[in-house]
């Protein structure tokens, strides 16, 4: 489950899981803090390695093998690709709706 403190829900956990690669390859527990402390989104267990198997499945991140008992993972190309489209997107959306905000308020 995907919890936050406002009243909006606009954390998806594929966006904040890619977020959290691009600094560099981390285990699930290493995303979860990062996450929490970056957007302040906490990702429950199952929302968070359920998101790291599907994320998996889909090529977008990848396992990198070790020896210890927490196991890696860093975006792909193709990750990094999907990220950048929708964080074009998502400032597309930021850009209109702040000045439809500024319209109405004049």
């Amino acid at each position: 489950m995907v919890r936050r403190k406002d009243k909006v829900n606009w954390a998806d956990p594929t966006l904040l899981i890619l977020g959290s690669l691009c600094e560099g390859p981390k285990h699930g527990y290493a995303m979860s803090s990062d996450i929490a402390a970056t957007v302040g989104v906490d990702l429950g267990p199952g929302t968070l390695y359920g998101a790291i198997s599907r994320l998996e499945n889909q090529g977008l991140i990848e396992a990198l093998s070790t020896e210890g008992p927490r196991r890696p993972y860093r975006i792909t190309a193709e990750g990094e690709a999907l990220l950048r489209t929708r964080l074009a997107s998502m400032r597309t959306f930021t850009r209109v709706a702040s000045a439809r905000l500024e319209g109405a308020t004049s």
